[in-house]
Order: C-alpha cells, then sequence, then structure tokens
C-alpha cells in the first residue's frame, strides 16, 4: 500500500474507477463464478499489481462495485427530490430518475441484482445495507416535514422496506426479460405501490 499512498489522489481514483468499470464489464460477459482477476485487470488496462493495491480478492472488488453503484443511485434519487411538492410527487420524480439512470447503465444491471448474490452472506449483507439506505430515504421523503400534508399514521421501516423489496422485484424480471432499457416503464407501476402501501390515492 506505500506506492499507492504516493500516487496522486485523481491517479489513485481513476485506477479505481477504472478497476470497477473492469469488474462490470468482466462480470457482465462471463458472470461472476467464472471472472479472473485476470479479466479484470485485462478490461480495466491496468495491471495485476494495481489490483492488489485496491483490492485483496474479486469479491471484494464486486463488493465496492456494488456499494458505489448503489451511492450513486441514491444520489441520484435525491437529487431529483423537490420539496416544494407534495411527497407524491416527490416520490414519482425520484423513481422516474432512478430507473431512468439504471436504464442507461445495462451493464451494471446483471451484476446488481444477480451476480452480488453469489456472495453468499457477504452479498446478502451488502445487499440488505444498500436497501436498508433506499429506504431510510423513502421514509424521509413519505414522513418528512416537507411531505406537503400530515399523515394519520407514518409509513412504518418495515413497509419502506417492503416496497423497496417489490420495486427491486419489478426491476429483476425486467433484467431476466433483457428489458433493461424499458425500465421508466416501471414508474407507474412503482409509485401505485408507494401509494396503495401508505394509503394514498
Amino acid at each position: 500500500m506505500a506506492e499507492i499512498a504516493n500516487l496522486p489522489d485523481t491517479e489513485v481514483h481513476e485506477h479505481r474507477h477504472r478497476l470497477l468499470e473492469g469488474m462490470a464489464h468482466a462480470v457482465a460477459a462471463k458472470g461472476y463464478p467464472d471472472t479472473t482477476i485476470a479479466d479484470i485487470v485485462r478490461e480495466a488496462s491496468v495491471s495485476r499489481r494495481t489490483f492488489y493495491e485496491h483490492f485483496s480478492t474479486k469479491a471484494e472488488c464486486l463488493i465496492a462495485l456494488y456499494e458505489a453503484a448503489s451511492h450513486n443511485s441514491l444520489r441520484v434519487l435525491r437529487e431529483a427530490i423537490d420539496t416544494e411538492h407534495e411527497w407524491e410527487t416527490q416520490i414519482e420524480s425520484a423513481l422516474t430518475a432512478y430507473l431512468t439512470c439504471m436504464a442507461q447503465n445495462p451493464v451494471l444491471m446483471r451484476t446488481l441484482f444477480i451476480e452480488i448474490l453469489g456472495l453468499g452472506a457477504e452479498g446478502l449483507q451488502v445487499r440488505r445495507r444498500m436497501n436498508q439506505e433506499i429506504a431510510d430515504f423513502m421514509l424521509g421523503v413519505v414522513n418528512g416535514a416537507n411531505a406537503g400534508h400530515k399523515r394519520a399514521a407514518p409509513l412504518s421501516p418495515g413497509m419502506a422496506m417492503a416496497v423497496v423489496g417489490g420495486i427491486n422485484e419489478l426491476v429483476l424480471e425486467y433484467i431476466e426479460q433483457d428489458r433493461v432499457g424499458k425500465l421508466p416503464d416501471l414508474v407507474a407501476p412503482a409509485s401505485q405501490l408507494v401509494r396503495a402501501v401508505t394509503g394514498s390515492k
């Protein structure tokens, strides 16, 4: 790690970014079980030594990719929020931005929704952690001070997670049907799901 500490921050960031992209392309082409570190570094156009300066294993690299992509999706959700509108409109705007963003990154979709589960308990853990962050975001929008009106009963954490799980299943179905480019079509049913769970018309 001494060598990496001496590199300019921009170069370190670039190498890590290229490795994450290399992982995404390699896994999309071969699936996680058959992907090797040699595949990743070839796709990233970096050396094996550079890989080990950033990651100990290919599993660690996949988890880093999953976390980076999930945090980017969460950023897209947050940036789509306009607190001048009621929460129903905020949620629909956020879902539109979220699903459109995913539709523009088809290489990542199978990795994020299917291949991460190949890591077993470790993959499930990181998936649940990221889903929790999205559920917490939803709770903040629906129950927050800027929701637009007082709710008789606030959305519960359990129901927020159920909504996240339901939307994930809708997305997974589209991935399995090779319809990633059509993900924005899910805005309407996903919004309907949120409204049903919250008792909103």
